[in-house]
This record gives C-alpha cells, sequence and structure tokens, in this order.
C-alpha cells in the first residue's frame, strides 16, 4: 500500500496565511505605538526573522508530513508559495491601511522625506527637492510590484537554503 504524497500547495497557503497575519499584527503594533513611520534596522531584520522562521517551519512540517522526505524541488514550490500567499495578504493589507485607516499615510512619509532629503543634502533647493518628491509620486505604484517580487526572491534564497539543509530523499531500493 502506497502513501499519498502531502500537497506543498496546502502547506503553502496555511503557511502563507500565518505569514501574512503575523505580519499584519506587526504592521498594526507599529502602528498602534506611532512607529509605522520609521524605517528601523530593527524592524525590518524582525520582519525577514519572522519570514525565516515561517518558511523554514513550512518546510519542515511539509518534511516530516511526507515520511521525513524532502526534495529540493518541494523545498522551493512550499517556501515560494509561502513568500507569495504572504506577499499578496501584505499587498492587499497596505492598500487597506493607506486607503482606509490612514489616508494621509503617502502624504505624511513625503513630508518625511523632504524633511531627511533637506538635512542630509544642505545644497539642494526646496525646489529640487520637491521636484524629487513629485517624481517619487508618480511611481509609487511601483511599491506594491516591488513588494511581491522582494518577498518572491526572499522566499526562494530562503527556501534554497533550508531545502539543501533538509533535503533527504527516498531510497532506490
Amino acid at each position: 500500500m502506497e502513501n499519498i504524497e502531502p500537497k506543498t500547495g496546502k502547506f503553502a497557503l496555511n503557511y502563507g496565511l500565518l505569514l501574512g497575519g503575523i505580519t499584519i499584527v506587526f504592521s498594526l503594533m507599529l502602528f498602534m505605538m506611532d512607529m509605522h513611520y520609521e524605517r528601523s534596522t530593527a524592524t525590518t531584520i524582525v520582519n525577514i526573522a519572522v519570514m525565516i522562521a515561517v518558511i523554514c517551519l513550512a518546510i519542515y512540517q511539509f518534511k516530516k508530513s511526507n515520511e521525513g522526505y524532502l526534495s529540493l524541488a518541494q523545498a522551493l514550490k512550499v517556501g515560494i508559495g509561502v513568500a507569495l500567499v504572504a506577499a499578496v495578504i501584505g499587498i492587499i493589507y497596505m492598500l487597506i491601511f493607506t486607503s482606509l485607516i490612514e489616508p494621509e499615510f503617502w502624504d505624511k512619509s513625503f513630508e518625511m522625506a523632504k524633511a531627511v532629503m533637506a538635512e542630509q543634502n544642505p545644497e539642494l533647493t526646496s525646489d529640487q527637492i520637491n521636484n524629487a518628491i513629485e517624481m517619487q509620486k508618480k511611481f509609487l505604484w511601483l511599491t506594491y510590484p516591488f513588494i511581491l517580487l522582494f518577498n518572491l526572491f526572499a522566499g526562494f534564497v530562503v527556501s534554497l537554503i533550508a531545502g539543501l539543509a533538509m533535503k533527504k530523499s527516498k531510497s532506490e531500493y
């Protein structure tokens, strides 16, 4: 009697929903603490660490349910799938956040960017800073595809490393 191999999509969906949920909770926590405009290194490290942990957990759980066997292709499918689901959830959350929860998010972000530009480049005139901000506003829509591409790339790298570390082939005999 042959065992049925678990589906990578099921693990990708479940753990992608988990990662997306954790990301939203973390973002809302930052919002409640009025820290959502800060782009600190610590915040980035926490987000990346959570992503790594959830993807590795998903791959490990898949391997466990597959009688301890895991191919690199399966690890990549699970890891990239988790990253894709989490990215879609993150993009939807970002759209809701910037249009309903805090509609002035982008305006405040651009005002903060003006202040940073003026501080870091004192030789820039006010018109030059305003022109740079207007150019950024024109390319604001690129934020969403960038989130998707970054998540997919990070998911690929994490799942590749985790897959190589956890890989175990079935015996031919």
